[in-house]
């Protein structure tokens, strides 16, 4: 299965040439604070980090490894956006325009579908999240309603005990009764 650099411009391909030029590939880190670091790192709008997704190691400094195995350090990515392949940069240019292009059709319309799965569940995941924190409102909202009817019903209990209510203010009081459950 052929293995090529997730960051944008890059085109970085794992064969026997960049393994020459000593160009190394590295898988996200499972750790999805870390991780997401590192979505973020690339530059690449709603891009999902998938278990196959690599990143070469042109985009690391070379304090990042851990020269013992080859392994990235799981501190932090200090990313160069620094490509160095060969193609011209016209072609680069004409890749980028058409990536703008296609990223804009395909975002046409709000309910337009990603195109990939996993941005689709990225997108439902903050949907349902979105809709959890919507659901706790409401229930924090109508235990707060709750509260301040039921310290109106003491209130009035009070007033009407100590008779400290006028013909004005009973009909004041009925009528917004109405609107309060009392």
């Amino acid at each position: 299965m052929p293995v090529y650099c997730v960051a944008f411009g890059c085109y970085n391909r794992r064969n026997t040439e960049t393994r020459s030029r000593g160009i190394t590939f590295h898988k996200f880190p499972s750790n999805i604070d870390l991780r997401r670091q590192w979505e973020f790192a690339i530059k690449r709008e709603r891009f999902v980090a998938s278990q196959s997704s690599k990143l070469c190691s042109e985009h690391f400094e070379p304090d990042d490894f851990d020269r013992t195995g080859q392994i990235l350090k799981a501190v932090q990515l200090t990313s160069k956006h620094t490509s160095t392949h060969t193609l011209p940069f016209s072609l680069t240019l004409i890749h980028f325009l058409i990536l703008t292009m296609l990223a804009l059709i395909l975002q046409d319309h709000s309910y337009a579908l990603p195109d990939s799965p996993t941005h689709l569940k990225a997108r439902l995941r903050e949907a349902l999240r979105k809709m959890e924190s919507l659901e706790r409102e409401k229930l924090n909202a109508e235990a707060r309603e709750r509260r301040a009817q039921k310290t109106i019903k003491i209130l009035l209990e009070d007033l009407k005990k100590k008779n400290l209510i006028n013909e004005e203010l009973k009909e004041k009081l009925d009528f917004y009764s109405g609107k309060i459950n009392l």
